[in-house]
């Protein structure tokens, strides 16, 4: 299926449309993730096929590869160092492979396996600055590696599937996200872990991390559409969410050059986000018995139906506001792009005759 490139019109989101400059057919199956090269141009990608393939440009425009090489099962995550080229691959038997990309990317040297887990591995992360190989997987567990003994440092048990992982390589902090919709911040040393805290935001699975080395803010993406911006610099627990997708957030990019966030989903659409523009805080929604906005019961409060002779309503809330309303005080719709809603969502009336084209 193809992806769509959809532009927002009068949006918080990057004004700059993208082009569709290349497709690089070939892989048997579905590809779990694609790289592209700094010093060529080129495109490192792995797939459920068994294969990982370097695709170079050649003289006629058309990428083609340049590299196919077969593995021992689906390549499910991987993590390419620019700098030394060495490639690490996570494979779905559990293990990472790790590799040395050839100077003109027309061969790979496998130089080491890292036993990591018992299941597929669903990311891996290379420090450099510490020679560390950081992975997660089904298994449940978080654990690193030397990346130059090839020897297990430690590992941290997770209460699910861990599905997302980031580093932050110069304070050492590790954002592990989970199949609960859990985040977990680990300070990481040499052979131990200290647990800093919990970010629980999301619904559903997390999918994927990103994360700003700049302004120290983690972006996570889940099975819930939404992805929520923590900020981990500020210290002071603020979040605020970005909702433009309609289906299952499935993978980021980040650019600290432009600021800006791109994310793919499985409402076959990319969006780019610029980071650089103000936002605010979305309200935690209110719970109450009643309507917030005409004292209506809601259908659970049997006791205010039974006095008022009247129906039961159905419980809504206000995305601007937070406040519990029934559907006839929030027959309106409006985008709310400095709270990151991107598209029309439910506002109650009040709200509605109050929001400004700066909002």
């Amino acid at each position: 299926m193809s992806a769509e490139i959809r532009p927002f019109a009068d949006s918080t989101i990057g004004s700059n449309k993208m082009q569709l400059l290349s497709k690089l057919e070939g892989h048997q199956d579905v590809v779990n993730q694609a790289v592209i090269l700094r010093a060529e141009d080129g495109v490192i990608s792995i797939s459920d096929d068994k294969t990982i393939r370097i695709w170079l440009k050649r003289d006629a425009g058309n990428y083609w590869p340049s590299v196919c090489h077969i593995l021992p099962a689906s390549a499910s995550c991987m993590d390419f160092n620019h700098e030394t080229k060495r490639l690490f691959v996570g494979l779905d038997n559990g293990s990472v492979s790790e590799f040395c990309v050839a100077d003109d990317y027309n061969r790979v040297v496998h130089q080491r396996n890292y036993l990591a887990h018992q299941s597929r591995v669903t990311s891996v992360v290379f420090s450099l600055v510490t020679e560390w190989v950081l992975s997660v997987g089904r298994d449940k567990y978080f654990v690193w590696h030397c990346s130059e003994s090839g020897r297990r440092l430690g590992g941290y048990l997770c209460n699910s599937w861990v599905t997302a992982l980031q580093f932050d390589m110069q304070s050492k902090h590790a954002f592990v996200g989970d199949y609960n919709g859990i985040i977990t911040m680990l300070k990481i040393e040499e052979n131990t872990y200290k647990p800093i805290t919990t970010l629980k935001g999301h619904s559903a699975a997390i999918r994927c991390l990103a994360w700003n080395s700049t302004k120290q803010m983690l972006f996570s993406g889940g099975f819930d559409k939404m992805i929520i911006c923590w900020d981990i610099g500020g210290k002071k627990g603020t979040a605020y969410e970005l909702q433009g997708h309609h289906n299952k957030v499935t993978a980021f990019y980040f650019s600290n050059t432009s600021q800006r966030l791109l994310s793919s989903a499985e409402d076959n659409n990319i969006i780019a986000w610029n980071m650089n523009t103000k936002r605010t805080e979305t309200p935690e929604w209110t719970e109450s018995d009643y309507c917030q906005r005409c004292q209506r019961p809601f259908f659970w409060n049997i006791k205010a139906m039974y006095d008022q002779k009247t129906i039961g309503l159905r419980q809504h809330h206000c995305r601007r506001c937070g406040k519990a309303v029934c559907d006839s005080c929030s027959s309106n719709r409006s985008s709310i792009p400095i709270m990151g809603y991107e598209f029309d969502v439910r506002v109650c009336d009040e709200c509605h005759s109050v929001i400004t084209d700066a909002e």
